[in-house]
């Protein structure tokens, strides 16, 4: 996951002094906002003249067509226009280059992004724009999964309250890049802010809960009726590489994992016709509860002595609720 600089969070230097700084430790992005306020563009010429960072420039307009010229004029890598202050059509010329996003409150819906399908990424606004220092709203680690599903191929952007273990919750969810600005220069140093935002052990008040995939959207199966084929197709259907076995009240009895599929029809290669479906099944799955930390998390990671890939999450009951996937994470981190 990319992060990107908001360069204006710093009040206490100038803006060169910033920029320098941010180069030198390496930053993915600088992240300009722009309130309405076309002098921005004034700024984004000297930082050209500084640097070759890439440029991350969020545009908050009720007219956007008065940028287009001054983006022809003085193009960035990515733009994205804040969809709620439009009042009239986001039509970007095609000669306006870099990747393209809308940008979106928590309360508005991610159908928000249907007409601008084309663009190539989301902005979720996860605090009040223009609100440095605010927290995080949990409720939009549901719309990350929400917009996921819906959109596969775009790519994912947060701004706002990302600290350290926002950073980790975001990497395993697949975003792309996340904006940080108050985080990233009221701490110690930049350099120790950035090691904070990257590195994968670190403090924790959101729970399981907050940011797992729900079981509504998990792959299972009944287990009291379940055959050899229910079990495969409830494996591969799901597209995760696992499903969980339940009772009727969701009890977790166990998970069905590709290996143990390839695992259970090597041990029977034989007599392939003596297989039961229940031989599938793990009946000792690795667990976690709903209310576990994400410190919780990964401090049973590292005791597990084999590489985890997804976790059911269960109640105090043993009932699931839903599963934490590590894909994105492993695809990104490792």
């Amino acid at each position: 996951m990319k992060i990107s600089a908001s360069i204006y969070s710093d009040k206490s230097r100038s803006l060169k002094e910033v920029i320098l700084d941010l180069v030198a430790h390496q930053v993915d992005l600088l992240h300009v906002d722009c309130n309405d306020e076309l002098g921005v563009f004034a700024d984004i010429e000297q930082i050209r003249s500084w640097c070759d960072l890439p440029i991350d420039l969020h545009i908050i307009t009720e007219h956007p067509s008065k940028y287009y010229a001054l983006l022809e004029k003085h193009p960035v890598e990515y733009v994205t226009f804040q969809v709620e202050n439009l009042t009239e059509p986001l039509e970007i010329p095609s000669s306006v280059t870099g990747k393209k996003g809308l940008a979106i409150i928590t309360p508005t819906p991610i159908s928000a992004f249907d007409p601008y399908s084309d663009f190539d990424f989301i902005l979720i606004m996860a605090t009040i724009p223009g609100q440095s220092g605010g927290k995080f709203d949990r409720q939009n680690f549901a719309k990350i999964r929400q917009f996921r599903t819906k959109y596969p191929s775009k790519s994912i952007h947060v701004d706002g309250g990302v600290n350290g273990e926002v950073s980790f919750i975001l990497r395993n969810m697949g975003v792309s890049s996340a904006v940080s600005g108050s985080y990233l220069f009221n701490g110690p140093s930049i350099g120790n802010a950035l090691m904070n935002l990257t590195k994968r052990e670190i403090e924790s008040s959101f729970t399981m809960g907050d940011f797992m995939i729900p079981l509504a959207e998990a792959p299972s199966f009944d287990i009291v009726h379940c055959t050899t084929r229910s079990i495969l197709e409830a494996v591969e259907n799901g597209q995760m590489g696992f499903a969980l076995a339940l009772g009727t009240e969701n009890e977790l009895f166990g998970l069905v994992s590709s290996a143990d599929i390839r695992k259970t029809f090597l041990k029977n290669l034989d007599h392939p016709q003596h297989i039961d479906a229940h031989d599938f099944i793990n009946r000792q799955p690795l667990c976690i509860q709903e209310n576990a930390t994400v410190i919780d998390l990964l401090q049973q990671l590292k005791k597990s002595n084999f590489p985890v890939m997804y976790l059911p999450v269960v109640n105090e009951k043993m009932q699931a609720v839903g599963i934490i996937n590590f894909v994105n994470l492993i695809k990104g981190e490792l």
